[in-house]
């Protein structure tokens, strides 16, 4: 770990989408803050060459959340620090049961942004994951999540409802609206695990910010989306694993099974009809449940599979993602979070697994 007083990165330094001006010959860190200004005078200067993108945001993590539920900090520790060594130096955590407030005080953590912890109608989420709760105790939660969290609370939107044996919504739209309006009069943006078609259209219309996974959208709702804004975090990684969980659930629940194998089956085609219809899209793993940390980079590039143009892959995890999440990027003053590669990133997103270097708050980590 470098602890130089300068840090000059030099070669190619991605400030943004644009090809025209987004793409700069040389930054400085000085004291853990970008300047596009040479210092005068300074000494100890270290040098990395490269092309140079902004810390990568995984906007679907799970720090301190393994599958059984919440973990001590040794283990939400190497989580973090396996989502760092990748480059993913911003994360919005989606839902977790742990106190992770003190990685805010460690300098060679990533920076985290916290939505609380995962709001459920009672039996119908992952155990020890989440407020268990009927509808009529949902605006309170939300209000309690939304003033622990850092600008989100997570719902938990549908789910495997073992009366029909198929996945269907949790709440009633009266009392979605109105949870999700006291978040937002608390400042608080609002997302959702979403994994059916039925469970979307009332939730944006009750005036939802996201939705997580969206497998379920279809002709009818991308248009709803594209209209509200609506973002969606796709989560294409965690969707690979749906045949697997398919497989294990159908002897019981075989319309679940049934359900699970056919959003999995046009999940490419519904990403890309998404993104062709305006819809933002950002890059999430759902690392933490079932899923190990550290594969932001393979997100980015299954969005390249489902079809996102790759510069379009490779915002949804830096410039774009940055700017929705409240968060610089290559800016003058901004904090100095850099990961740098030896080949253009924009000639082939797969490069993103492979970083030469990782900078956090102006110092080389690795």
């Amino acid at each position: 770990m470098s602890d130089s007083g300068v840090l000059h990165i030099k070669g190619r330094v991605l400030v943004g989408a644009d090809p025209d001006g987004g793409v700069r010959d040389e930054l400085w860190a000085v004291d853990g803050r970008i300047t596009f200004e040479r210092p005068v005078g300074a000494r100890d200067v270290t040098t990395v060459e490269g092309w140079a993108l902004p810390g990568l945001v995984d906007a679907h993590c799970h720090v301190g959340l393994d599958a059984h539920g919440p973990v001590d900090e040794s283990t939400a520790e190497k989580q973090a620090l396996t989502d760092r060594d990748a480059g993913a130096l911003l994360l919005r955590d989606a839902g977790s049961p742990s106190d992770t407030r003190w990685i805010d005080d460690r300098e060679d953590l990533p920076r985290i942004i916290r939505a609380g912890r995962h709001i459920a109608r009672t039996r119908r989420y992952i155990r020890n994951y989440a407020h268990e709760i009927e509808p009529d105790d949902l605006v309170a939660y939300v209000a309690r999540e939304a003033r622990r969290g850092d600008g989100w609370v997570k719902l938990v939107g549908d789910w495997l409802d073992r009366e029909t044996g198929d996945l269907s919504s949790c709440w009633p739209r009266g009392e979605v609206a109105a949870a999700i309006a006291e978040a937002h009069r608390l400042g608080a943006r609002v997302t959702a695990h979403c994994f059916a078609e039925e469970s979307l259209a009332p939730l944006v219309e009750a005036g939802i910010d996201c939705i997580e996974h969206a497998t379920g959208l279809t002709e009818e709702t991308i248009p709803l989306f594209a209209e509200r804004g609506v973002a969606i975090v796709p989560t294409l990684v965690n969707i690979a694993t749906f045949p697997r969980l398919a497989d294990g659930g159908e002897r019981k629940f075989p319309r679940w099974a049934d359900h699970m194998r056919r959003l999995h089956a046009r999940r490419y085609e519904t990403v890309r009809a998404a993104y062709d219809a305006g819809i933002p899209v950002f890059v999430g793993t759902d690392a933490g449940g079932s899923l190990a940390h550290g594969l932001v980079g393979q997100e980015v590039a299954e969005l390249v599979k489902a079809g996102l143009p790759p510069l379009a892959a490779l915002s949804a995890t830096t410039w774009s993602a940055r700017s929705w999440l409240g968060r610089p990027g290559l800016e003058e003053g901004a904090p100095a979070d850099i990961v740098v590669y030896g080949t253009d990133p924009r000639a082939d997103v797969r490069v993103l697994g492979s970083p030469k270097r990782v900078i956090l708050r102006g110092r080389v980590i690795r």
